[in-house]
């Protein structure tokens, strides 16, 4: 029988293949190339949801893309990605601001030869700016820390540990803290560096709760961490008794809400951050703009995109400087109407 993961995988796999052009079957022929480059580890499967988007956005508007990421990824072989597509001269980067201070010469090198750029996933609009893009695409991550906290906090919770499983990425921190403020901790304290392998964040979960028996809550940050939590409080009769949230979604996690597992998710729409990226970079090329609200106003009027909004139950916000994705948060209540998707476009 095959896992929830097999096909979900297989479109991952199938969307990272970097030299099929992507060519809307009757849609218009294109020699345009476009790169969308992130900062995740293979293991990383949430970003298959991105994968999955920017075919779609290829086959919608006919032109080629390839995924990029480093292996393992280490943040200075993210920026040599960068600086190789400086060199190949794509028509359009997308990529994630891992780090700013990394991934600021490499970007440079891309504005020098006048290429459109648009950030998204981690990052702010303000180091989108900084870096020349067009706009950046994706959760004010503080602030969704900061509503997770608060919806905890409502809930009596008064203590928490943040199971981080990359540290190395800035907006990271970032969820943690936002939740600390709103409970009223120091995030530091009540956060711990999981790493990825789903051994160790369990052994690393489960010993934080037995060091700290009174912690109310764990957060995690991502399907990464937050599937080895979950296992570590299973094996310890926790699940369904503390306090779970975490971002993003997987098929696990899913179930894990309907269970009554997990409080809930913080879904950002990872396909939206893929898609539109690709659809923004293409406008911006194609019509020689590089006006975030004219390239919103063409994006909102394609209706091809708009039916993969309505197909998908996906909702962006739409600001003067970009596109926010998230976050959306995911109940038992709301938890049927994404569960058809997730993994694969939500």
């Amino acid at each position: 029988m095959r896992s929830p993961w097999s096909s979900v995988l297989l479109a991952g796999m199938l969307a990272a293949t970097a030299a099929a052009p992507a060519v809307a079957a009757g849609g218009p022929q294109s020699n345009a190339h476009y790169v969308l480059i992130s900062h995740a580890a293979d293991s990383d499967v949430w970003w298959n949801t991105v994968k999955n988007a920017i075919k779609q956005a290829g086959d919608d508007y006919g032109v080629q893309v390839d995924y990029r990421n480093p292996p393992d990824g280490d943040l200075a072989d993210m920026a040599r990605l960068l600086e190789q597509a400086a060199a190949r001269n794509y028509d359009g980067v997308a990529f994630d601001i891992a780090d700013v201070d990394v991934l600021y010469k490499p970007a440079m090198r891309i504005a020098a030869k006048n290429i459109p750029m648009v950030t998204i996933n981690s990052g702010t609009a303000q180091q989108s700016q900084k870096l020349g893009a067009i706009m950046h695409i994706g959760q004010p991550e503080y602030e969704a820390g900061k509503a997770a906290g608060e919806r905890a906090k409502a809930a009596g919770i008064t203590s928490f540990v943040c199971v981080n499983h990359y540290s190395t990425n800035a907006a990271s921190f970032e969820r943690c803290k936002g939740f600390a403020d709103a409970i009223g901790v120091d995030a530091r304290k009540s956060m711990i560096d999981s790493g990825v392998d789903p051994t160790v964040v369990e052994s690393k979960v489960s010993a934080y709760l037995r060091n700290n028996p009174k912690t109310q809550a764990v957060l995690a940050l991502g399907p990464n961490s937050a599937e080895p939590a979950l296992q570590a409080l299973q094996k310890m009769g926790l699940a369904g008794k503390i306090y779970f949230g975490t971002f993003d979604l997987s098929p696990v996690i899913i179930e894990a809400i309907r269970k009554g597992q997990m409080n809930f998710a913080i879904d950002q729409q990872p396909y939206l951050q893929g898609y539109m990226a690709i659809a923004a970079l293409v406008i911006a090329h194609d019509d020689n703009t590089r006006d975030p609200a004219v390239i919103t106003a063409k994006l909102k009027a394609n209706p091809k995109f708009q039916a993969r909004l309505t197909e998908y139950g996906l909702q962006p916000v739409y600001t003067k400087d970009g596109i926010s994705s998230g976050p959306a948060f995911i109940t038992k209540d709301n938890v049927g109407t994404v569960a058809k998707y997730a993994g694969q476009y939500r």
